[in-house]
């Protein structure tokens, strides 16, 4: 495992580094990436041996308590940072904190200003959730051969600007496939498909939590299941603690303290 300072001068180690994902570009050897939000989501993506985070940027310390060695990236477009020196800041904050790399949707002349401070940056193309409404609904970007080579040309124009990687979500899999091919970035499919650098699912999905299962998740587990059986379960022994109240069949001699017999004779002589 990789040994590295991170931004804030400590010395760590970590389950994969910038250059070890770009090193590996299109060699089929894909990484593992899903999102975290606290040290417990964190702990468990080490030990399940994934290689790679996405969070918040307000969240990396508490993901942070809970792995030093998975490649965590900030998500900084939901942090109020509006300005590209507000960016800037809030990117500094992120690093410090212990992210490997920050992501934005943003342009990039933004991600210019990012990468010239030399912080590493990965953009997001394809569908941006918060721009449904300009696509008309949620849906794959890159359908018709117009909106292909226009997406292909956010491809060329994110790497000039410095980013090494990008998200990659919901765009068609031979579209991504035949970008994937000509691009010098690392991508990260979200719904686009086996021809990418890194996998990436939302870990609400791939544990079973989501009410909806997106068409491009696959459930391994099953926790919203089991929260319905706690729930189930909470109610019955609730209501079954209620009937033994109301039946006087609690406390039991068993749930009740005692006192020696003599020191009880002798303790209501001395209230009498």
């Amino acid at each position: 495992m990789p040994r590295i300072f991170d931004y804030g001068g400590r010395e760590v180690e970590r389950t994969t580094t910038v250059g070890a994902l770009v090193a590996r570009r299109g060699s089929n050897a894909h990484s593992a990436q899903i999102t975290a939000e606290t040290a417990e989501e964190g702990a468990a993506a080490e030990a399940a041996g994934i290689e790679m985070i996405v969070c918040r940027e307000p969240k990396v310390a508490q993901v942070r308590e809970g792995t030093t060695r998975v490649f965590v990236t900030a998500a900084i477009d939901f942090s109020g940072a509006v300005s590209d020196d507000e960016m800037l800041r809030t990117a500094y904050a992120a690093m410090n904190a212990g992210a490997d790399a920050i992501i934005t949707g943003r342009r990039p002349q933004t991600v210019r200003r990012l990468t010239e401070e030399h912080i590493p940056v990965m953009g997001h193309l394809g569908f941006i959730p918060r721009d449904s409404t300009l696509y008309g609904g949620i849906r794959a970007i890159g359908k018709t051969a117009d909106e292909a080579i226009a997406l292909w040309d956010q491809f060329r124009r994110l790497e000039d600007a410095g980013a090494f990687g990008v998200e990659c979500e919901l765009i068609p899999a031979p579209v991504m496939r035949e970008i994937n091919m000509r691009t010098g970035l690392v991508t990260v499919s979200l719904g686009s498909g086996p021809d990418a650098d890194v996998m990436f699912l939302f870990s609400s999905d791939i544990c079973g939590e989501s009410a909806r299962l997106p068409r491009h998740a696959r459930a391994y587990g099953n926790i919203a299941g089991l929260r319905a059986q706690i729930v189930e379960e909470r109610v019955k022994a609730l209501r079954a603690f209620r009937a033994d109240v109301a039946a006087s069949d609690f406390p039991s001699e068993a749930e009740t303290a005692t006192v020696d017999t003599d020191e009880l004779a002798r303790f209501v002589k001395l209230l009498d």
